[in-house]
């Protein structure tokens, strides 16, 4: 048996599941565009364990959304699972963001998942998931065009899941793209992903294991008055 802690930060969603053997027992998150994982995830985490009626001490591992995502929320929630690795001695697992997402998407056969968060301006990062969600592309930050998962449209259905779909609409108008706006990084999908790298002890060294920025922060300055 293994009760892993799942700890989802990387966008607006702050989200914290308890799950045993890849089941969530519990879940609790809160999706504000506000950022509070700050002020939010330690206390989802007390009261994700309270529900469960368990301690921390009944944890056998952490696992953590890597990225990409927001900056800050992915440094809050690899600190926080950090943090508690080192405490109390157990593995850390990590997640890719979009992997996570592309499992809240049911596909049929010849159709593809393209989890896309939106990144600036035109900008989204994405990566490419097949019908058994086995990635066929490498993640990417890319400013999307009419060109943009063409490819793949051409040869069937496309689903083009997350925040990022919304600026997507407009750019790509093959019949075969379908828009899901609301796929949203979540702990929930997050369970049966880190019960299965905790069975393969695929875990990450928590001294020097960093979030996946997959860009260099960027530090935006308020112009002075003239």
């Amino acid at each position: 048996m293994a009760i892993v802690l799942n700890l989802e930060t990387a966008t607006t969603n702050c989200s914290v599941s308890v799950a045993k053997d890849g089941k969530v027992i519990y879940l609790k998150e809160h999706n504000s565009s506000n950022y509070s994982h700050a002020e939010q995830l330690h206390v989802f985490i007390e009261d994700a364990l309270k529900e469960a009626s368990l301690s921390i001490n009944n944890i056998n591992a952490i696992a953590v959304s890597k990225g990409p995502g927001s900056y800050t929320g992915l440094r809050i929630g690899v600190s926080a699972a950090k943090g508690l690795c080192f405490s109390l001695d157990i593995p850390l697992i990590s997640i890719p963001t979009l992997e996570s997402m592309a499992h809240q998407v049911s596909l049929q056969e010849n159709t593809v998942v393209v989890p896309v968060l939106d990144a600036r301006r035109m900008e989204v990062y994405s990566t490419v998931f097949d019908a058994s969600y086995t990635e066929i592309r490498e993640t990417q930050a890319e400013i999307i065009n009419e060109n943009s998962f063409l490819e793949f449209a051409k040869k069937g259905k496309v689903v083009i899941a997350g925040n990022g779909a919304e600026k997507c609409k407009e750019t790509l108008t093959h019949p075969n793209f379908i828009f899901n706006t609301g796929v949203v990084p979540s702990a929930k999908e997050m369970a049966k992903l880190s019960f299965k790298k905790y069975q393969n002890k695929e875990f990450e060294d928590v001294a020097y294991f960093e979030p996946y920025y997959l860009k260099d922060f960027v530090l935006m300055q308020k112009k002075k008055k003239a």
